[in-house]
């Protein structure tokens, strides 16, 4: 990928601003930095309370940006803290819809009464995340064209997409809480083209209310029917051949054009002498001595365990997962957060320590492409987060999938379901379950075969972001960037 050459006041000016959580952050930035490859200015935008973040897990200088690609700050709405945890997701859905509009064309306001003074060029086009809707209303008050990153997968957006329709059938919100535990959750969907015989309990959780008033339930029709006809473009970190049937009835129900341009991932890693290469957007401070201890171990041998920036786990849990392990006899490489554990400090017990410690490696976070791509790595036991499970497929690394919430229901369904690369461990987490699919994933014959899948996707997924005519997410970056962004600007 080639960078196209402006002068520098004269550059299409992206503002990028991801929703403030980890899983949101990372591929809007890789976005951004693929956009100012390509020529823009960028200025990313992060939340005060994530600015203040990086900061401490990368060091003081880390956002001091390139005079090209600078960051900026807007408050979250969220009272103020220092804490080094995920914040409450539905409360911050709230608080940005609410509070952040106001900022946010301040912050563009300020950004262009600058660029009169200096070389900074105007604000020509927003890119913002699925769930920062404020952003329309600014975009369409100023003009500018508004490019919707959903980071969800294209079948978890489906599902989002049809929250209206089960409203409308009746089948949400729950009459009352025992619909979760009564069998009610097994109901087969059969209505979504592209996602036949979904079960409810596979479709995204924020259905899971009984309040037909709820926040984030009523967030998510509203913001998808705005965002799906008025969004000037939608982009999702996917590729064709992956999600081929949701991403064509998504594509008949959107009238904004999407745009699929994943692995995102892998674009990036095509820059050539990348000068935002440090430029990290981890919230937690990487622990590069786990890939030394990756070294030391033969091929396809070590499980990956991680459960991602969001999903916090029970004691309980914590326990049946670790005597799982132990129990399953296989060399493994667990990433275990300060906040994972509900209520408590995640400590690990003390005999499953003693007995696991010369196959076993702990640490609060880690570079997980570079983890995953790692030849020791045989399997990964993860939440099933769409970053995670495209890094995966990615990787060619099949996985043991436990959702925990949001998309990474349907997430896990369409892996284990359509296309064969993983198995599901039940939500009430048992050692014996844990310790019998393990030993699937990594020896038996089942895992050997969702491996053999697993490395067919990866080949597909190297292909597509290749300057050939094979290469669709390739080809897709740069027409939303001739149809969309720099439209406006050329015009």
């Amino acid at each position: 990928m080639s960078s196209s050459i402006y002068p520098e006041k004269y550059r299409p000016h992206a503002l990028c601003i991801p929703f403030p959580a980890q899983g949101h952050i990372n591929p809007m930035l890789k976005v951004a930095k693929l956009l100012h490859h390509k020529g823009f200015h960028i200025t990313f935008v992060n939340s005060e309370y994530n600015h203040r973040r990086l900061l401490r897990s990368r060091g003081p200088n880390a956002l001091n940006g390139l005079p090209s690609f600078r960051f900026e700050t807007i408050p979250d709405g969220l009272p103020c803290s220092d804490a080094d945890a995920t914040q409450d997701i539905p409360a911050l859905l709230e608080s940005t819809t609410t509070t952040c509009l106001g900022p946010f064309k301040e912050l563009i306001s300020r950004l262009n009464n600058t660029s009169s003074s200096s070389n900074i060029p105007p604000v020509t086009c927003i890119v913002s995340d699925g769930v920062m809707g404020f952003t329309l209303d600014a975009s369409q008050e100023l003009g500018l064209p508004n490019v919707v990153f959903w980071t969800t997968s294209a079948c978890g957006l489906l599902g989002y997409v049809n929250y209206h329709q089960l409203v409308k059938k009746g089948l949400i919100p729950l009459k009352d809480l025992s619909c979760l535990t009564n069998g009610y959750m097994e109901n087969i969907i059969d209505w979504i083209p592209g996602m036949e015989n979904i079960r409810l309990k596979d479709l995204p959780t924020f259905l899971r209310v009984t309040d037909p008033n709820d926040f984030v339930l009523n967030f998510a029709i509203t913001e998808i029917e705005r965002f799906s006809t008025k969004a000037s473009a939608v982009i999702l970190n996917t590729f064709n051949e992956l999600e081929r049937d949701t991403l064509n009835t998504l594509t008949s129900t959107f009238t904004s054009k999407i745009y699929t341009t994943g692995p995102l991932h892998l674009l990036e890693n095509q820059i050539p002498d990348n000068e935002l290469k440090n430029i990290g957007s981890n919230l937690w401070k990487d622990d590069d001595a786990c890939l030394t201890w990756l070294d030391s171990k033969e091929p396809n041998s070590v499980v990956y365990v991680n459960f991602g920036s969001i999903t916090v786990i029970t004691p309980q849990q914590m326990i049946e997962f670790a005597w799982g392990l132990a129990k399953s006899n296989q060399t493994f490489l667990w990433i275990i957060r300060p906040d994972l554990v509900v209520g408590d400090s995640a400590m690990l017990p003390s005999e499953f320590v003693s007995e696991t410690k010369e196959r076993g490696f702990w640490a609060n976070w880690c570079p997980q492409e570079q983890v995953l791509n790692h030849p020791s790595i045989g399997g990964f036991l993860s939440h099933c987060g769409w970053n995670s499970t495209l890094e995966s497929i990615s990787a060619g690394v099949p996985l043991i999938c436990w959702p925990f919430f949001a998309d990474q229901q349907t997430n896990c369904w369409y892996c284990c379901t359509r296309l064969g690369i993983a198995m599901e461990i039940d939500n009430n987490v048992k050692r014996d379950d844990v310790a019998k699919l393990v030993l699937e994933l990594m020896i038996e014959e089942k895992g050997k075969e969702m491996r053999k899948k697993t490395i067919e996707l990866k080949k597909l997924a190297e292909k597509v972001i290749t300057s050939t005519t094979d290469g669709s997410s390739y080809n897709n970056f740069d027409q939303l960037i001739s149809n969309v962004l720099i439209s406006s600007v050329s015009n």
